[in-house]
């Protein structure tokens, strides 16, 4: 997953192969282009140490070969060729202290031209597979259209750490000053150990893959875990690539979204202000954060303003501060499918990032058509 201000882009996700196999991750030659090209002296410079020198990181290997009924052997070449990054223990640490959020700032990385113009052209290229997506589903295809374009640019931003440096470093080597050093280092343990799997399973050289430097990989940015277990062969040639094929990228984030109870038809957030609500109400009210808790008539009845739309909501709401900066911030009730977004990544800036791009493609290619083709109305994203 990739990383960004106030998310660290694309920790949650990747699928599964059972007897499918995982493309090798060189990204296509259209894309390389957008990628640096690292001269072996940079790239020397920019790497640590092998973590085959380090007695516990071959300890953990030899665990995880034994829990996975590996190759003791294989296993510890794997982790022994891994290499530290200072840069990627570096980069998962929060932003400092007096960092003020800005929402609009955020949405404008995101929302702008060039990645609305290659989000029509991804929909434009692949129709037919988010509209089978959408059918199988019930996930929109703007949704999914949002998800890929946040978290890859469509593809030709996708990260070029090798994973198993990625993995390694932030297995063995998670910065100790994070304040959840502890569970985010077994967590990238747990991620080691499931890429491991993946790769054994699917005959591919754990030494060759590349992705972000948390070790997210494919346009759609799945971490090895997610990959495992919801990743689908959706243009049926038998295996799952997502650093290739958009039909199973497609299908894959689709897949996902459904798998964490994504419903069919219902928005994902409505307009909300809070200028008759009391200090203390509006603390409890945001309490809960992105997990939604009160119900629209719990919302009113501690002053909320809510339109039409979400007054008649049936189901459960989470009040949502949208902070910008030294302005004042900006409110939303994020419905169901708002947090099932976040399932993606634990963020209400990421959730609206994604809704506002797959809106404005949706809009742009509507343009372009001379209608909407149908496409449900779009969300109003807050500026």
């Amino acid at each position: 997953m990739k990383h960004l201000t106030f998310v660290t882009p694309a920790l949650l996700l990747l699928w599964l192969c059972s007897t499918a196999q995982l493309a090798v991750a060189a990204p296509a030659r259209h894309h390389a282009k957008h990628h640096k090209v690292r001269s072996a002296a940079t790239e020397r410079a920019a790497t640590g140490p092998r973590y085959a020198n380090r007695p516990d990181a071959m300890q953990a290997a030899d665990a995880m070969a034994l829990r996975l009924g590996l190759s003791r052997d294989a296993v510890r070449h794997t982790v022994g060729e891994a290499r530290y990054i200072a840069a990627i223990s570096k980069a998962v640490l929060p932003p400092a202290a007096g960092v003020a959020k800005n929402w609009n700032a955020y949405r404008d990385r995101f929302v702008e031209s060039r990645r609305i113009a290659a989000g029509v052209r991804f929909w434009q290229q692949n129709e037919d597979a988010l509209q089978r997506a959408e059918q199988r589903f019930g996930v929109p295809a703007r949704i999914v259209v949002g998800i890929i374009g946040v978290e890859s640019f469509y593809g030709r931003d996708t990260g070029n750490y090798r994973i198993v440096d990625a993995l390694a470093t932030l297995a063995f080597d998670f910065p100790s000053e994070h304040p959840r050093a502890a569970t985010r280092a077994a967590y990238f343990r747990s991620e080691l150990e499931a890429y491991l799997a993946l790769t054994a399973r699917t005959q591919t050289d754990p030494l060759a893959l590349r992705g972000s430097y948390a070790g997210a990989m494919g346009w759609p940015q799945f971490m090895p875990s997610s990959w495992t277990q919801y990743a689908i062969d959706f243009d049926g040639d038998g295996h799952i690539d997502l650093f290739h094929s958009q039909a199973d990228m497609i299908g894959s984030v689709a897949h996902y979204f459904a798998s964490f109870h994504w419903k069919p038809e219902q928005a994902t957030y409505y307009p909300a202000s809070v200028q008759n609500v009391t200090a203390p109400d509006l603390a409890d009210l945001l309490a809960p954060d992105i997990t939604p808790r009160w119900t629209a008539s719990a919302l009113r009845q501690k002053g909320v303003q809510l339109d039409d739309a979400a007054n008649i909501h049936n189901g459960p709401l989470a009040l949502i501060a949208l902070q910008n900066g030294d302005a004042a911030p900006q409110y939303v009730a994020g419905t169901e499918n708002f947090y099932t977004i976040t399932r993606y990544n634990w963020s209400a800036y990421y959730a609206m990032a994604v809704i506002a791009l797959g809106d404005a493609v949706a809009q742009a290619r509507g343009a372009r058509n001379g209608s909407e083709g149908g496409l449900q109305a779009p969300d109003s994203v807050p500026k």
